[in-house]
């Protein structure tokens, strides 16, 4: 479920963005977060599986209060930020289909999402609406109809360009952020500690985060060429979910927004429980409170008390006065600046005979995971050099 978590509306949001400001220049990357996003995934498999710990818990038994607390600290201000946006998305989502303000509507959002997970009725919708959002990939034929010049395309996506402008980083941050978010893997760890009893192989369990990974990255790219080859051609500025959902229109000419709106909401839907019950979860853990979806709130009262306060906190975020789209595109750079931290608190954790046994991760993957937090920790140091005017590029 995490990895269809991750092509939640910040996802959608920040790659139309993206795509409509630098064209094609930046969709090697997202290319090239298809192995990273694998090693993440792995690595969150192998900490929740072996340690039967979700990776707050884990960090906290493995590396002292101090450093889980930072952990919890990242991860509830990231959450909190994208809760919000994905709220916000939700909200615009039904503005675009039913016609009225957005704004009015972050309440009527926020109070379904919270239902859905107090009652229990989550893990229903959201099998059904994780076959809505491989609509997303609706993205992929837009593409092709929208007839870009694909020699541009293969260079933007095989050849990273040399350059380091600010809204090159910018982009490049927001990309790393949104694919590669704290929530994203914590709730890997917290589903495999969830599901142990289903008794998968840790190979299989391995496998379906790489393909949840990969999908996850080729959505990605999809929606950033598209959007690159019918908004970038013009350097359109996307600030609203109707500009946002005319990447879409060389496949659904007039029902453009509609096919949007409707990949937006089921995006939203599945993703913004996730991010609230992840947070609910790395809270608990650090305060030793019962939590689970598998209790009812009389049951874990704090956890569901963690859960409504993101949503309360999220909505306010919401109806302020920063567009839907704007606000998706935020909560990326800011998740891009958080995860990193928690990246090599994962690797840590993965190679902790202490806390995963006798089957530590080999040299190659470890390799890989620090290669991963190495890279998205020096885009995210650049980001915020260019951003206090340390560095001038």
């Amino acid at each position: 479920m995490s990895g269809a978590a991750d092509t939640d509306p910040t996802t959608v949001a920040t790659l139309v963005v993206v795509g409509a400001a630098s064209g094609y220049g930046l969709a090697w990357l997202t290319l090239l977060a298809i192995p990273a996003l694998a090693v993440v995934q792995v690595l969150a498999t192998r900490v929740g599986a072996l340690t039967g710990r979700n990776l707050q818990r884990a960090v906290q038994d493995g590396y002292g209060r101090l450093v889980s607390s930072l952990l919890l600290v990242s991860v509830l201000v990231v959450n909190v930020v994208t809760v919000g946006a994905d709220i916000a998305a939700g909200a615009a989502a039904i503005g675009l289909l039913v016609g009225l303000e957005s704004r009015w509507l972050v309440p009527v959002f926020a109070v379904a999402v919270l239902t859905l997970l107090f009652l229990g009725g989550y893990d229903e919708v959201e099998r059904v609406l994780k076959w809505i959002m491989i609509g997303l990939l609706a993205y992929g034929g837009a593409v092709v109809l929208a007839r870009p010049e694909w020699s541009a395309v293969a260079r933007g996506s095989l050849l990273p360009p040399l350059s380091v402008t600010a809204a090159h980083v910018t982009g490049a941050l927001a990309i790393l952020g949104t694919l590669l978010t704290t929530y994203m893997y914590l709730w890997q760890t917290v589903e495999q500690v969830e599901e142990k009893a289903a008794g998968k192989s840790l190979r299989i369990r391995e496998f379906d985060a790489v393909v949840g990974a990969t999908l996850a990255c080729v959505i990605g790219w999809s929606i950033l060429v598209a959007s690159g080859a019918t908004l970038g051609v013009h350097h359109e500025k996307v600030d609203t979910a109707q500009q946002a959902a005319q990447a879409l229109r060389p496949l659904a000419g007039s029902l453009a927004s509609e096919l949007f709106a409707v990949g937006l909401l089921a995006a939203a839907v599945i993703a913004a429980p996730v991010i609230m019950a992840a947070g609910g979860y790395a809270a608990a853990s650090a305060f030793g409170w019962r939590r689970g979806l598998s209790y009812r709130p009389r049951q874990a009262p704090g956890f569901y008390a963690l859960i409504a306060l993101q949503a309360v906190v999220g909505s306010v975020l919401a109806m302020g006065v920063v567009s839907p789209i704007r606000l998706l595109f935020f909560a990326s750079l800011v998740a891009g600046v958080a995860t990193p931290f928690g990246l090599v608190l994962l690797v840590l954790c993965a190679g902790n005979p202490r806390l995963v046994g006798e089957r530590p991760i080999s040299r190659g993957l470890r390799a890989a995971g620090w290669f991963v937090a190495a890279g998205t920790a020096a885009v995210s140091l650049l980001f915020l050099a260019q951003q206090f005017h340390l560095v001038r590029l």
